[in-house]
């Protein structure tokens, strides 16, 4: 590894993917929600970027304006085009935590963002990043922090240390992290082959690794191949961010609000007990068999009264993202599948199914009006909702009016890089102040409409003309389509679902005019 990379994986680059906790304005309903008054975000900062594309989407997507860190020169030049593409408030760098972190001329920022990083740097950037927050985070404002977590990463610590091991004493020299990652598959492979103790005391571990074999190469390098790995106990973030002055607000992960979906009775009787609210989380952990956290943290939490919390969430604006009919009663949490009670949800469902926004105080007087439901019964469930992406949470009108032109633009771009990077799966949306995920087909199809292409069959020759330029061919049904007219002939079929489904919902999100 190059010397500026600190044991950082940097030969090979970081996924694209988008991350919906680090956009601010998600924050308002989980803050709101948990009793605590919802930071004004105008000053936002992501630290250990990646491909810039979550910090690109939010800030083309809203109004505030962002500052950002990644040490890969590679991925700051990529998310500098995008940046540039948008026109948006959005200012990159490629220096290191400590760099950065050091700058003078950074403003004080409502909301600071970090993604998985924290668990695969040192400690001393740990450190660097705990003290950045307790100088540049304002009074008020929100962390949201993600990081690698035991219980959940316990059995599979010695799996990752065997890997990189074989990647740093065994792995073909030259070869890049790619190889290292098949190589150091490979063995752990065979060695399982051999039944190894370890297996038989830790079954769950086969199926683990055969999950991780099948996954992204690059994501693999920087989840299992930096020199600095630690998945920790909830306990340890805190003591750090205490320091900071940060307090737990509450999981940025929707769903792990609902203990009734989460934690058995047993269970929630016994964290009743526990007075003490970080070693509660703690145990919740132990509880689910955490792996991975997602959380909001704030520097000085404002309680809200009744009144005031109820006055702030019926004035928030939902939205039903898709057709109706295709969403599933159905949550995924710790106790594993749930349905959702049809009484509740179908009215709610149906009252939404116009597609257009409304006030969580409408659709609360429709609800206790004609279903007898309560304003509790509600808000449940507009959260599990928005936590499962069948409802959006809307910005303010003039708010999304004002991101509109910067996301358009964006959007354009991302659309053309589309043309030959098949990563790319997000456009932004102006009215969550988020990212909206579409396939690269669809991507094309964007492009072809943003270029005159009058509907579907002009869209699907488009997108045929693209993959042909390419030399790449659609699969379909496992395999590759057997000719040109085969391949046009499906995308005209994904083209018109696209028109159908797609399409309304980036108008009405503001995503394409």
């Amino acid at each position: 590894m190059p010397e500026w990379s600190a044991g950082y994986v940097a030969d090979i680059g970081y996924t694209y993917g988008t991350y919906a906790e680090l956009n601010p304005h998600r924050a308002r309903l989980a803050f709101v929600m948990a009793g605590l008054m919802p930071p004004k975000v105008e000053t936002a900062c992501e630290l250990g970027f990646g491909q810039g594309m979550s910090i690109n989407l939010h800030g083309a997507a809203s109004t505030a304006q962002w500052h950002g860190t990644d040490f890969n020169p590679t991925q700051a030049v990529f998310a500098r085009e995008l940046a540039a593409a948008s026109g948006a408030p959005v200012h990159l760098y490629d220096q290191s935590f400590a760099e950065f972190c050091s700058r003078d001329d950074l403003p004080d920022f409502d909301f600071i963002g970090l993604h998985g990083i924290f668990s695969w740097i040192s400690d001393e950037n740990r450190r660097i990043i705990a003290d950045f927050v307790r100088r540049k985070l304002r009074l008020g404002g929100v962390l949201y922090i993600s990081y690698n977590t035991q219980p959940g990463w316990a059995p599979m610590v010695p799996v990752r240390e065997l890997l990189a091991e074989y990647a740093n004493v065994m792995g073909a020299p030259g070869g890049g992290s790619a190889a290292h990652v098949d190589q150091s598959l490979a063995f752990a492979e065979r060695l399982f082959g051999t039944k190894p103790g370890y297996l038989l005391a830790n079954p769950n571990v086969a199926g683990r690794f055969d999950k991780t074999k099948v996954q992204d190469r690059n994501y693999l390098a920087h989840e299992y191949f930096n020199r600095d790995w630690v998945p920790f106990q909830f306990s340890q973030v805190a003591a750090l961010l205490e320091q900071a002055k940060l307090t737990y607000a509450c999981s940025a992960h929707y769903l792990d609000h609902i203990d009734t979906i989460n934690l058995t009775a047993d269970q929630r009787k016994l964290l009743d007990e526990i007075t003490d609210p970080v070693f509660s989380q703690t145990v919740r952990d132990f509880m689910v068999n955490q792996g991975f956290r997602r959380d909001y943290w704030v520097k000085g939490p404002r309680r809200l009264g009744t009144i005031e919390r109820d006055h702030l969430v019926l004035q928030m604006r939902v939205m039903l993202l898709g057709d109706r009919a295709a969403v599933p009663l159905k949550a995924v949490a710790s106790l594993g599948e749930v349905t959702l009670q049809p009484q509740i949800y179908d009215p709610l469902l149906d009252f939404l199914a116009d597609g257009q926004p409304h006030t969580i105080g409408e659709l609360v007087g429709f609800a206790a009006k004609k279903h007898g439901m309560t304003l509790h019964q509600v808000l449940q469930a507009v959260f599990v909702l928005t936590g499962t992406g069948s409802t959006v949470i809307l910005q303010d009108d003039d708010v999304i009016e004002r991101a509109r032109p910067a996301a358009q633009r964006l959007n354009l771009r991302i659309c053309e890089m589309a043309m030959s990077n098949k990563a790319l799966h997000y456009l932004a949306a102006p009215a969550t102040g988020g990212a909206l995920p579409l396939n690269r087909f669809d991507l094309l199809f964007v492009l072809s409409r943003a270029h005159g292409g009058a509907g579907p069959e002009d869209w699907a020759a488009y997108a045929a003309m693209a993959l042909s330029r390419q030399g790449e061919r659609l699969v379909i049904e496992g395999k590759p389509a057997e000719s040109d007219a085969q391949q046009l002939q499906e995308l005209t079929v994904r083209a018109n679902k696209f028109r159908d489904g797609m399409l309304p919902i980036l108008i009405r999100v503001g995503a394409i005019a």
